[in-house]
């Protein structure tokens, strides 16, 4: 997977990978759980199927999350996150956390799955009070 990249800044190429509008909430639903296409599909963001499609082939590509058999849906593929992509949860953590602080009337509606999320990497919770 050779890219032309804009620029050397590793902040630029990063955001390149996982920076749009999308792709961090895929990542944030994998982690809470989900796993089939159509559940990513009725995230209240509700994002477009092309673009839903574009984004989990990208972090396909990019090693962040792979394609297994559903073991619940007969013939389906289902997403996970990779070792590579639960490095990932800090970020999503820190983001989640200067929302909740800085974003009047915003939420963490969202508990992740522990089947999702392995033991060495933290949780995203809301912050203890």
């Amino acid at each position: 997977m050779s890219e032309r990249r804009r620029s050397p800044c590793p902040i630029a190429c990063a955001l390149d990978l996982f920076g749009d509008r999308w792709t961090l909430l895929i990542i944030r639903d994998l982690v809470c759980g989900k796993s089939l296409f159509k559940e990513f599909a009725a995230s209240p963001e509700r994002i477009a199927t092309n673009i839903l499609s574009d984004r989990l082939t990208r972090l396909t590509e990019h090693g962040l999350i792979e394609k297994f058999p559903s073991e619940t849906h007969s013939g389906r593929e289902a997403y996970r996150l990779t070792e590579r992509g639960k490095t990932l949860l800090p970020i999503l953590d820190s983001i989640m956390q200067w929302g909740l602080k800085y974003l009047p009337g915003t939420e963490a509606r969202m508990a992740p799955s522990r089947p999702a999320i392995s033991t060495t990497v933290p949780p995203i919770l809301p912050p203890a009070n």
